[in-house]
């Protein structure tokens, strides 16, 4: 059966998620969407030289253009959304009227509670809606699902799940031994404000860029530190809330890196009140962005993705059982993708492929709640992101 997608935003994960519908999605036709038509036919153009077709097309959507966007949605068997995570309430009512299934790289766990509230309505019109479905949260949602599901088919009771993930150059460089390798947006709402974990079994609100801890990882990766910051759990603090005593997300960065993030934040750079500079309101956290973002791109700097999730339970005679999945991916020379486009984009697709099969039942669901963790498993080794287990 052939299945038609839409790709809102051609930018690098929505590139990398059009061309694994092609690639491994078994999909008739892909087609970029993007304010800048130019910008989506450039995409749609490397999707087609890539996967050696003409399957991939071009087209125009503005997602500050509610009634337009449900026009252009109409008639895709699902709709993979990767545009900031801002327009994410927008898309979702623009695909319920469309009647088209999508999912999101979300980012942001009050916009994924706000989606929520249109369950009833998705039901309704026979849509399944699936947000944050990204790297982190994403994969790691629906990995932690996995080794839950490990630990109680050894006879033991989960009682701890903690996720550690990071993208990092393989050679890092100053000042921050990091490198953009999406939106600069995304990455400072991660740094501000609360995380939410469990801990002795109920929620707990934590500061981010706090409680930092040592990790090794096989090479390129080596000694990194990791941290907490906000958005990587999404939900599931709540979906396994009476599950687990500890559930805990960490962003792992090479050492350094979190203290120089801490100053910047106590001298208010990324602030986002307006202050007032020379008789001009002017936004510190924007002005960051504009001025940071060329100082952490660099041409020719291949990337590198770690994601861990280390759980643990104990048997009924006491003895505690502990299990480790590992996902460690690099650059791919042969396509171009980043690691963080593979990790990131494919894991996406995969989702928004089970939707167009109609392996997903009508609704608003979180990904770890729509997606079988071995079904999941299988498709990424098939893309090589092979996760170990230990």
């Amino acid at each position: 059966m052939s299945h038609h997608f839409g790709v809102l935003g051609a930018g690098r994960q929505g590139v990398a998620a059009a061309y694994d519908m092609l690639a491994c999605g078994g999909a008739n036709s892909v087609t970029l969407l993007d304010v800048d038509l130019a910008r989506a036919k450039k995409a749609a153009a490397r999707v087609n030289t890539l996967t050696r077709s003409t399957r991939a097309h071009a087209g125009r959507a503005d997602v500050k253009d509610p009634r337009g966007l449900a026009r252009t949605l109409k008639g895709f068997d699902a709709v993979l959304n990767a545009s900031p995570y801002r327009f994410n309430i927008a898309v979702t009512q623009a695909a319920l009227k469309a009647r088209v299934n999508l999912c999101d790289l979300g980012g942001n766990t009050g916009i994924v509670l706000r989606q929520l509230k249109f369950d009833r309505e998705a039901r309704r019109a026979g849509v399944t809606i699936v947000p944050d479905c990204g790297l982190a949260p994403g994969m790691g949602n629906v990995l932690a699902r996995l080794a839950i599901e490990r630990l109680q088919a050894r006879g033991a009771k989960p009682e701890a799940v903690r996720i550690y993930c990071g993208g990092l150059p393989q050679h890092p460089r100053p000042p921050l031994n990091y490198q953009l390798l999406f939106a600069i947006e995304g990455l400072i709402n991660e740094y501000l404000g609360h995380a939410h974990y469990l801990r002795r079994g109920r929620i707990a609100e934590v500061e981010t860029l706090g409680e930092v801890e040592a990790l090794e990882f096989p090479k390129p990766v080596g000694r990194c530190e990791a941290f907490v910051t906000s958005g990587g759990l999404s939900l599931l603090p709540w979906r396994l809330r009476g599950t687990l005593k500890t559930l805990e997300y960490k962003t792992v960065r090479y050492p350094g890196h979190v203290e120089k993030i801490r100053l910047l934040r106590e001298l208010g750079v990324l602030d986002e009140k307006p202050v007032t500079v020379r008789g001009q309101e002017v936004v510190p956290q924007q002005i960051f962005a504009a001025t940071a973002t060329p100082r952490l791109t660099f041409k020719n700097s291949p990337d590198v993705v770690v994601l861990r999730v280390a759980a643990s339970g104990r048997r009924g005679n006491g003895l505690q059982q502990k299990i480790r999945l590992d996902l460690l991916d690099r650059f791919d020379a042969k396509t171009g993708f980043t690691a963080m486009e593979r990790t990131t984009g494919f894991s996406a697709a995969i989702i928004a492929e089970m939707l167009a099969r109609g392996e997903a039942r009508p609704g608003v669901w979180t990904q770890e709640d729509a997606v079988p963790p071995e079904t999941f498993s299988r498709e990424l080794a098939r893309r090589g992101l092979r996760v170990a287990e230990r």
